[in-house]
């Protein structure tokens, strides 16, 4: 095997497959090293498959989506594990691994198992096991090693009575009580998945409300199905002070909040965020700057403060998506070797959250419209209102669209509920042309489906903003 390339990757998650994957495309010599034994990253092996595949078994075997539509009412046994319901993502995983291993070979992309460390910026040192050190180098090295969760200081982390998200996936059992620390996208989606398997969840958030970078109402709504459909218990600016485990033959959790309260449970998931996995990397013997969280400091162009080397994905942080991190490795290899190609990230980035019920949303929320001081109004539309939702029985969903006053030029969209991170992708698509409201009013959509609700949304916001310049005194009435 040679030791030099154009192109060193370091991590095997989207990121990296993809970064390595387009430079391979336009001619240039790639070797990606991973130190797992599989491709995938957290995306595929602990993260963003196994949760959603655990999530859509959940709502499959628990009947949450039928409950009591039908007179039938199931309940998950109490005696069945996590690993029953991971027979599904078993072989979605399998799947990714075959699809990734294949990219490789088709672009004929050089792949290293072992754990690579930067010795100047153009080397890579390759720890393998039982093997020898191997050095290669580069004119350009991808850094796309991902993230991991975040593990407090003092936390008694044991990965059965205390577990972070990725540890959770291999509970020995279904918890009957289970706390969960974080009101964020990981918290939330286990909180509502463990719920889903009969498991009596308490979420514990520090701040005041759930997923805050989201729309006040979404947020609302999210909180509200939780506690009423799931009977999650949802405690608000609510902060652990201190993590324990108890008990000799059955231990237990048990979580002190500031306040003084004290709450037990059979498993404490800790999720507070994530951290760069950038530990054993050497940036700081080669110059390359992180921040207090460990993710690596990056320009628009994903160059890091060496020349030589980028960064792309969950390393560098927010939004730290498997959607965005493809497109932000795409767009540093292009930009590393000029290729007159992808040339910046797409402005427009649809988000999703895998809770019971589904949030997603793209573009200015209401709250952040009104942060910026923007001239907008908001339409809206129910779930409730519309056929496909009373068949499905989501009930409290709901498509809300924020537009600007003067021209209805659409800004963002916020959905609650069934498949909300798959209809997002109109919105994101209106969004991209710098298209109005009047798009989804001058669309058909097929009958009956959760889409219509974008029409209705549109409809209603163009009620408001008439009923909003016909009691102006001075404006002229709209027709």
């Amino acid at each position: 095997m040679s030791d030099h390339f154009d192109l060193v990757v370091l991590g095997a998650g989207p990121a990296g497959e993809k970064g390595a994957a387009q430079a391979a495309y336009f001619g240039k010599k790639v070797c990606v090293v991973e130190r797992a034994p599989r491709p995938g990253g957290a995306a595929v092996n602990t993260g963003t498959i196994p949760s959603k595949a655990l999530r859509e078994t959940a709502l499959r075997f628990s009947q949450l989506r039928q409950r009591g539509l039908f007179g039938v009412d199931v309940h998950v046994q109490p005696d069945i594990t996590v690993a029953d319901f991971m027979f599904r993502e078993r072989s979605v995983v399998e799947a990714e691994w075959q699809q990734i291993a294949e990219n490789f070979a088709r672009h004929q992309v050089t792949v290293l198992q072992g754990d690579g460390r930067l010795l100047d910026p153009h080397t890579v040192e390759v720890s393998r096991y039982r093997e020898k050190p191997l050095r290669i180098n580069a004119e350009v090295i991808l850094l796309a090693t991902g993230s991991h969760p975040r593990r407090p200081a003092g936390f008694p982390f044991d990965d059965q009575i205390v577990v972070d998200s990725d540890s959770i996936l291999t509970l020995a059992n279904i918890p009957a009580r289970m706390l969960v620390l974080g009101g964020g996208v990981i918290g939330c989606e286990y909180a509502a998945i463990f719920a889903a398997l009969g498991a009596r969840v308490t979420l514990i958030n520090e701040r005041h409300r759930l997923l805050e970078r989201l729309d006040h109402e979404a947020s609302e709504a999210l909180r509200s199905e939780l506690t009423r459909r799931l009977g999650v218990q949802v405690f608000m600016n609510a902060v652990a002070t201190d993590v324990r485990v108890e008990g000799d033959d059955k231990k237990v959790g048990v979580v002190r909040l500031a306040d003084g309260t004290e709450l037990v449970a059979d498993c404490v998931l800790v999720a507070v965020g994530r951290e760069g996995a950038t530990e054993s990397l050497g940036l700081d013997d080669v110059g390359v700057r992180t921040n207090e969280q460990g993710f690596v400091l990056v320009d628009e162009h994903y160059r890091t403060t060496v020349p030589s080397i980028r960064a792309a994905g969950d390393i560098i942080g927010f939004p730290a998506l498997a959607s965005t991190s493809m497109e932000q490795a795409r767009v540093a290899v292009c930009d590393a070797f000029d290729l007159k190609y992808k040339q910046r990230l797409a402005s427009v980035i649809p988000y999703g959250v895998w809770t019971i019920p589904e949030v997603a949303t793209v573009g200015e929320t209401e709250d952040s419209a009104r942060e910026k001081g923007l001239s907008f109004d908001v339409g809206k539309a129910s779930f409730r209102a519309n056929a496909r939702g009373q068949i499905i029985g989501d009930l409290e969903g709901f498509v809300k669209l924020v537009f600007r006053r003067e021209d209805q030029r659409l800004l963002g969209c916020t959905i609650v509920g069934e498949t909300a991170c798959e209809l997002i992708h109109v919105a994101a698509t209106v969004l991209s042309f710098d298209g109005t409201i009047d798009h989804f009013i001058q669309s058909v959509f097929n009958y009956p489906t959760l889409g219509e609700a974008y029409k209705y949304a549109a409809y209603d916001g163009l009620q408001r903003l008439a009923r909003r310049v016909s009691n102006t005194v001075g404006l002229p009435r709209i027709r």
